[in-house]
């Protein structure tokens, strides 16, 4: 997969992640995890998109961290957000299912940078 498709999965993940938060009913907990979402969700494309950018290998394997941390940190609030109510699972799958899948392709890359 090259850098392009994979900027741009990471923004339509972003945007998928901020129109779910949008959803969200207005409890306190539900404002908890709109509130933190709608900051990973989109910062791990802005990370990535900053990564592809980087000013040296080091730079860019630093970045791909951040998108790791960022992309767990959403599947967390995904997953806290099943704990509040079990009925937003199904709604949360495609979510949670994208996620994985670009955490693993980050996971991936900052290996194969590693070995490099």
């Amino acid at each position: 997969m090259n850098q392009k498709v994979l900027q741009d999965r990471l923004k339509v993940f972003a945007i998928d992640i901020v129109r779910f938060a949008e959803g969200l009913p207005e409890s306190l907990g539900f404002k908890t995890v709109r509130n933190q979402i709608v900051r990973s969700g989109p910062s791990s494309a802005a990370n990535y998109r900053a990564a592809c950018r980087g000013k040296s290998t080091a730079d860019f394997k630093h970045k791909l961290e951040i998108v790791e941390e960022e992309l767990d940190e959403t599947l967390f609030w995904l997953e806290f957000t099943v704990g509040l109510d079990e009925t937003k699972r199904t709604l949360i799958g495609p979510l949670w299912k994208e996620g994985n899948e670009l955490l693993s392709i980050i996971v991936a890359s900052i290996k194969s940078v590693k070995q490099k």
